[in-house]
């Protein structure tokens, strides 16, 4: 018996380090559906930010769960739910609801190109993950995708820029985001970078302008360094397309 009741502690122990990183995540399915209750009463400013909040948590549950060596089915399965309702259902209402709606069939069928683009690129993810290049993504991440329409939203607003003025934008920005998420462009996934490994004194000082870039101007610096992460695809793509065009003479 009493060796019973020393391992009780123990498995209490355990059965909390698990739900450790599901409080990530559920935080980030909390600031998902934050952002879609915002965007219904019309606080699209509060909506885009949250977005961005469901980012920072989702990026911290799956390196908790790795610092902690608690990664579980059941924590990937439920990420990708939380994923697809913060990153896809909540930026094609909210962006619909600021900007699309004006447009009518139009408005709701891009929002629904993006938010299947968003389930489609979750599902090749979830079935790829162990042969893909660990060094790049298959298409356009889902959060780089919501981060990118979010920004756009919030940037417009910052400038005072209604979304009917702006609806037609927002329309090709949201089309270009779902499909960019299903297309088989490469995208770097910064997985390569060993933080715990020195780093030259330039990192550090870049570092430190960028968070004095960020803190200036939030939406119009997240929203370039967003829109430059999403062209880096193509960019990656071009010299590739070349080699493959018959009589060049790169080759």
């Amino acid at each position: 018996m009493p060796e019973l009741n020393d391992r009780k502690p123990m498995d209490l122990r355990r059965r909390g380090i698990y739900l450790l990183p599901n409080l990530f995540t559920t935080a980030a399915l909390f600031a998902g559906f934050y952002a879609i209750v915002q965007a219904m009463n019309n606080r699209f400013e509060f909506a885009a930010v949250a977005i961005f909040v469901a980012m920072v948590f989702d990026g911290l549950d799956g390196r908790v769960a790795r610092l902690t060596h608690t990664q579980s089915e059941f924590g990937a399965e439920y990420d990708s739910l939380s994923d697809m309702v913060s990153f896809g259902v909540a930026p094609a209402l909210v962006t619909y609801e600021w900007a699309l709606k004006g447009l009518g069939k139009w408005g709701w069928f891009a929002a629904f190109i993006y938010c299947a683009g968003t389930a489609l690129r979750l599902a090749r993810f979830n079935t790829n993950i162990e042969v893909v290049d660990k060094r790049y993504f298959q298409g356009l991440p889902s959060p780089a995708a919501a981060a990118l329409v979010a920004s756009f939203a919030w940037v417009m607003l910052d400038n005072h820029f209604t979304g009917h003025e702006v609806r037609w934008y927002a329309c090709a920005l949201t089309v270009f985001a779902g499909v960019t998420m299903v297309s088989n462009l490469k995208y770097y996934s910064f997985k390569d970078l060993n933080m715990r490994k020195s780093v030259p004194f330039i990192v550090i000082f870049l570092l430190a302008l960028f968070f004095i870039f960020v803190s200036v101007d939030p939406p119009a610096v997240l929203f370039v360094l967003f829109l430059a992460y999403s062209l880096s695809g193509y960019v990656l793509w071009l010299p590739g397309l070349r080699r493959k065009i018959p009589g060049n003479p790169t080759l």
